[in-house]
């Protein structure tokens, strides 16, 4: 899909040669008639010892960017200046994409913790269609490290949307509402999302206000951030007189009562205020043209010494959340003498079919750089599987040099995709290598890129054998879990990592896999503080905590806990733990309850994947699942985060009419059923929603592609829902009728041309309430 979007955005810079700009064009923009210059990216090499980089050019957007959709070539003019051209025969299938000019850019962050939420807010003009003529716009949302569409907002020549989160079962009820249209809302990579607008006329502005969550990264006692803010020249207007103004605000509110102090900024930011662990900048410059560079910043936690605290938050009266919440917060600080565990690592390495190419070569050069950070007191051993076991040696292996190179060598020559998937075999092998260990942390790295139809009996398997040897002096496994593209099931890569005390992270791009990986062993095998236990239990009423089994405190990252709780918190916690000697580590971390953080948004993201992943594992007990994912929908409405239970759309507000209160409140104080609260039925033709398409989530895994070996990102979108459809088919209808048009709709039940399926056309018939004469002709078709 994101190779699609290129395509079409190059052949969109090839048409926009045919807008004339005036004589202007010819001082100003001697370039006009040129194909405009793409962002050019360096692309990754897998191999350990290349000195040089290939370049590639890349259309994929490195800002928020907006789009002008381009089916018909003649189209293509100046709204202002008409160039009359000859006319072009043809249409462009799939259309082209015409990035338009833009005429303001944004952009506010808010931090908190390891949490930052990031608004934009652009302008643009469709500066490429002719007077007269209308086309649909694409606008494109590149974000940060694990990024979330949050919000989005649009403002059309007086059409005003903003955008709305519903339960899966009210989405569907949408798709048979004749006042609703598709907006093709989808990820490009895991991390570029994009939605449509339709029916724009040429020279008209758009309006785009998104907002979206990220992670800062940290490292070496720094936090770091780095925004999508990097915009192509061919956004750029043509013309000299014309004002180019770019703002950025940044919040800072750490969460933490230590003195942070601000190290770098990619622009030139003016410090607005600085109190106790909070910092405010801001950023406004007149410019030539837009910023050519993400919008980076970093700040440092100012203290030597391991620190924590603990923050409370109590839900507003208006939500249904009846319990409150609260988190702790552990620091290593940045004392460098402070010694870490010893290390016994089993890396598991799927080399499925699928895998062959560059996903399994950027695996292994991560494994190959991770054994050269292992110190001569570590062991490891490395297993390979696909449907057999291929183990480097029967025993946990020293890591001298020596050894290492022999690893490398064998690495090299017997990891070959090839074959299926099967982990529990080699699980339960890596298991048995780390036995009973007393006195090093036994880590197993799993690294996969498929779905296996055994997950849940593996998550039983590993929790069952944790619990049966976490009596004595010995350290149960860790386990690390990463993921690769988007068939492997990360909330079973989650859950896997959740019950063993680990960590888990995934690349939707293979380019990444190496560095994400490598960062992955490194935070996870840096271990200070083992076997973490906190006194909640004897103050609390009841607690819900997440994740459930504490992970450990590393070097390489802050230690996070939240969860829910009934009763009276105490003023201060007793952590206690294990130090790398063995000797008994305890802290009292003392209690604060906040007033101005947003710690329930904040902690959204995290607990709504937590819970997610809860609810897949108790899938085959019905009543928890319903309760389970009931529980995930609420909260996904509640704190405008999507998840696997919800769907998005864009609610029509006339200009100047007060936005419809949140479904959830609305479910409250109204009683109002979710269509009646979402006005989905408003008797204005003219009123449309945008359905945004399938779920915002990352999905369960495909265990079809899996069995089939296709390599990750060879199908990066998800194929439409059967909401999706419907939306699309009547919507298509409603514009047909409007036109007094009788017209033929051919409807797909999805994809696969085997076993026929059925819709019911009387479905779409009633939805569209229509009183033309409508011939439905459908081809039936479903899956294999």
């Amino acid at each position: 899909m994101a190779g699609e979007f290129e395509t079409s955005v190059e052949y969109g810079l090839k048409l926009s040669k045919r807008i004339y700009y005036g004589k202007e064009s010819a001082t100003v923009a001697p370039a006009a008639s040129t194909p405009p210059e793409p962002v050019r990216q360096m692309s990754r090499r897998s191999s350990t010892g290349g000195s040089g980089t290939d370049q590639q050019i890349s259309y994929l957007p490195t800002a928020v960017t907006a789009y002008a959709v381009v089916s018909e070539p003649e189209a293509v003019d100046n709204p202002d200046v008409p160039s009359y051209q000859p006319y072009v025969h043809g249409r462009c299938d799939p259309p082209a994409l015409i990035p338009l000019h833009m005429y303001g850019a944004e952009l506010e962050v808010d931090c908190c913790l390891d949490h930052a939420r990031v608004g934009f807010a652009g302008r643009w003009r469709v500066h490429c269609v002719k007077t007269g003529r209308s086309c649909d716009c694409r606008v494109a949302v590149p974000m940060g490290e694990k990024g979330t569409i949050l919000s989005v907002e649009a403002e059309v020549t007086g059409r005003l949307y903003h955008s709305q989160l519903v339960k899966t079962e009210d989405a569907e009820e949408l798709s048979k509402a004749s006042k609703a249209v598709g907006g093709d809302g989808r990820y490009l990579k895991g991390n570029i999302y994009t939605f449509r607008i339709p029916q724009i006329a040429g020279g008209s502005m758009i309006s785009v206000k998104v907002s979206w969550s990220q992670k800062l990264v940290y490292r070496g006692g720094q936090f770091s951030l780095d925004v999508p803010f990097s915009f192509p020249p061919f956004v750029n207007p043509i013309g000299s007189r014309i004002c180019k103004r770019e703002k950025i605000l940044l919040n800072v509110k750490s969460g933490i009562d230590k003195e942070i102090a601000f190290k770098s900024s990619s622009h030139a930011l003016m410090e607005l205020r600085r109190e106790v662990g909070k910092m405010g900048f801001s950023y406004e410059a007149e410019v030539k043209t837009w910023s050519a560079s993400n919008f980076s910043f970093s700040y440092s936690v100012c203290s030597a010494d391991l620190f924590g605290g603990v923050l409370l938050h109590t839900p507003f009266l208006r939500e249904f959340e009846e319990k409150q919440m609260f988190c702790l917060h552990l620091f290593p600080g940045t004392n460098q003498l402070r010694k870490a565990f010893r290390k016994k690592v089993v890396f598991l390495v799927d080399i499925s079919g699928s895998m062959k190419g560059d996903p399994l070569e950027s695996t292994k050069n991560a494994i190959m750089s991770s054994l050269y950070k292992l110190n001569q007191e570590d062991s490891f051993n490395i297993i390979a599987f696909n449907r057999e076991m291929y183990l480097f040696s029967p025993l946990m292996e020293p890591a001298t040099k020596e050894t290492i190179v022999k690893a490398n060598q064998w690495i090299n020559d017997k990891l070959l995709a090839e074959g299926g998937t099967n982990i529990l075999p080699p699980l339960q092998q890596a298991m048995k290598l780390l036995a009973e260990t007393t006195n090093s942390i036994p880590l197993i790295f799993l690294v996969t890129d498929g779905t296996v139809d055994d997950e849940r009996e593996i998550c039983n398997f590993v929790k069952a054998s944790l619990a049966s040897a976490s009596t004595g002096t010995s350290i149960t496994p860790r386990i690390c879990t990463f993921g690769v593209g988007s068939f492997c099931n990360h909330y079973f890569l989650q859950m896997l990592a959740q019950v063993a005390k680990g960590h888990f992270d995934c690349a939707f791009d293979t380019d990444s896999v190496d560095s994400r990986l490598q960062r992955l062993f490194t935070t996870a095998s840096s271990v200070l503080i083992a076997n973490i236990s906190i006194d909640f239990l004897t103050h609390l009423d009841s607690l819900e905590l997440l994740p459930s089994s504490i992970p450990d405190l590393t070097t390489g990252a802050p230690l996070l806990v939240s969860g829910r709780y009934h009763g009276t918190f105490p003023e201060s916690v007793k952590v206690t733990g294990t130090w790398a000697d063995m000797t008994h580590f305890t802290m009292d971390v003392k209690v604060k309850r906040t007033k101005d953080l947003p710690l329930d948004r904040v902690l959204a993201r995290r607990q709504i994947d937590l819970l997610t992943a809860t609810a897949w594992l108790s899938q085959s007990k019905e009543l928890e699942d319903k309760i389970s994912i009931s529980q995930v929908a609420k909260m996904s409405i509640q704190k405008g985060v999507p998840s696997e239970y919800t769907r998005m759309i864009l609610i029509y507000t006339d200009k100047g009419e007060k936005p419809p209160e949140t479904h959830l409140v609305m479910e409250v104080f109204s009683k109002l059923n979710s269509l009646r609260s979402l006005q989905l039925g408003s008797e204005s033709a003219e009123k449309q929603n945008i359905y945004l398409g399938s779920s915002l989530g990352i999905g369960f895994g495909n265990l079809v592609a899996t069995a089939r070996n296709i390599p990750p990102g060879t199908e990066e979108g998800k194929q439409p829902d059967a909401a999706a459809k419907l939306v699309n088919a009547a919507s298509s209808c409603c514009g047909a009728v409007a036109d007094r048009v009788c017209c033929m709709c051919f409807i797909r039940a999805c994809s696969h041309t085997s076993k026929q399926c059925s819709i019911l056309a009387s479905q779409i018939c009633a939805a569209l309430a229509c009183f033309e004469c409508i011939s439905f002709c459908y081809e039936l078709c479903a899956c294999e």
